[in-house]
């Protein structure tokens, strides 16, 4: 290669021209390097994806995890009904309780108890979340019970009646599962609670204001309230239960208020409202009463 000008072909005809200057030639390489660069893309170099560490396969696994309880979350209304009624006072009530009735009876009844009251009361907040009725969360009393405060009023006595039965339904399904656990692993323990579990709900079934069973008995007619009462003065002398004879008390004056001052169109219920809550109603009861009756026989047998 000839560096001093520029080569001819051989066998080519023509003058031959000038040479370039070697100065000029390098100038003009050079800037058209410095074009090329300055209008090329500008590309960001990617490093190609490596093998998963075990850092960045534990964070996928947490993930994917916290994925799958948001949408069981989002899905699964009971989740966020039992976010709300686990509340600090419902928390510290309950331990309290625990605590008294573990000086009676010894801490794993009491625990045992203390559920089985929280599964009742649970199965009103879940009536009430669905009815669109704004509650507080559960208060725990020790030798009383609990109690949710409803912030709303019902829209009629057949939602009141369904708010009311819902505890025992729940509180119901509780105990009976705490009992065939029990028959099923011979524990004592479980049996007993199971039995106790029944009376309970039972018990909250006396067709007497504010227990559960006199709010049902107002789907009916305010005439049932009298037979009610009739129902609880009844099973007063039978339990001699100073804590039911504060409720009639106490349920006497509702009563009265309710009698006095009724709320129009309040008792307005269809016929097949009345017949189906009723129904619901008598053989709940009539299913705790049977529990109750069958334990100790089952336990003889055992």
């Amino acid at each position: 290669m000839n560096h001093g000008g520029a080569s001819q072909p051989p066998g080519s005809e023509g003058a031959p021209r000038p040479a370039r200057d070697p100065h000029a030639a390098h100038a003009e390489n050079l800037r058209a390097v410095y074009d090329s660069l300055r209008h090329a893309p500008r590309t960001v170099p990617t490093a190609k994806p490596g093998p998963p560490g075990p850092h960045r396969t534990r964070n996928t696994a947490v993930t994917g995890a916290a994925g799958v309880l948001l949408f069981l979350a989002g899905k699964l209304k009971f989740l966020g009904v039992l976010a709300s009624v686990l509340k600090l006072q419902t928390l510290a009530t309950m331990a309290l309780s625990i605590g008294v009735y573990a000086t009676q009876w010894g801490w794993q009844f009491a625990a045992g108890f203390v559920v089985l009251i929280f599964i009742h009361e649970l199965g009103h907040a879940i009536v009430l979340h669905r009815e669109g009725i704004p509650a507080g969360a559960p208060v725990f009393i020790p030798f009383v019970g609990a109690f949710i405060a409803m912030q709303g009023r019902p829209r009629d006595a057949a939602v009141e009646a369904r708010v009311a039965i819902g505890g025992p339904i729940l509180g119901s399904l509780g105990a009976w599962a705490a009992l065939g656990a029990g028959l099923f692993v011979h524990s004592p323990l479980l049996v007993a609670l199971g039995h106790v579990g029944a009376m309970l709900n039972l018990f909250n079934l006396i067709p007497v204001s504010p227990l559960d069973g006199g709010r049902i008995a107002g789907v009916f007619s305010r005439g049932f309230w009298i037979v009610g009462y009739a129902i609880g003065i009844a099973a007063l002398v039978v339990l001699r239960s100073p804590i039911l004879f504060l409720v009639m008390l106490a349920g006497v004056w509702t009563l009265v208020q309710r009698w006095r001052h009724p709320v129009p169109g309040y008792d307005a219920i269809a016929a097949g409202q009345r017949l189906a809550i009723g129904l619901g109603y008598a053989a709940l009861a009539m299913a705790l009463a049977a529990t109750i009756m069958v334990v100790p026989v089952l336990r003889n047998v055992r």
